[in-house]
């Protein structure tokens, strides 16, 4: 079932097992704020159960690009297109958010982010990342961290 993220009433809906939920839903409702104000993109999630697809191929994207299997489980994910850009979306159990920006044509921007709810501390597999901060009225202080991808995906 899809989830329609509102960034005026933030809500906890589908990440109540979270010990992080408040400030993971404060960093998903910026995110959807983010992408309706710039794009005029209605932001919603699904279950990682039923956005399988979507998991996997981030999770390939960081095992093919640097190895990495991130811990925590998946709890949300989003995939779309905007101004010839696919997005995708996944929010763990742990409070760390991560996208991929992978611009379609050739030659485009093409990265992952890492961000980490207001409070919990740098997952084990995301040590050797340095995170800059950020302040969110929606989300605390965010953390946030990136590397560039190198390959096709």
């Amino acid at each position: 079932m899809t989830y329609v993220v509102d960034f005026e009433t933030v809500s906890t809906a589908g990440l109540e097992s979270s010990p992080a939920s408040e400030a993971l839903a404060g960093l998903r409702a910026n995110e959807a704020r983010y992408f309706k104000n710039k794009y005029d993109h209605v932001f919603t999630t699904s279950p990682a159960e039923e956005a399988r697809a979507t998991v996997d191929w981030v999770s390939g994207v960081l095992k093919k690009e640097r190895g990495m299997v991130i811990s925590s489980p998946p709890l949300e994910a989003t995939e779309f297109q905007v101004d010839g850009v696919r997005w995708a979306y996944v929010f763990y159990q742990s409070g760390l958010s991560i996208n991929v920006l992978y611009t379609l044509d050739d030659g485009g921007k093409r990265a992952v982010g890492f961000k980490l709810s207001d409070g919990m501390e740098v997952p084990e597999e995301l040590g050797a990342f340095k995170f800059a901060r950020q302040k969110s009225k929606l989300a605390g202080t965010i953390r946030g961290s990136f590397f560039v991808i190198r390959n096709e995906h």
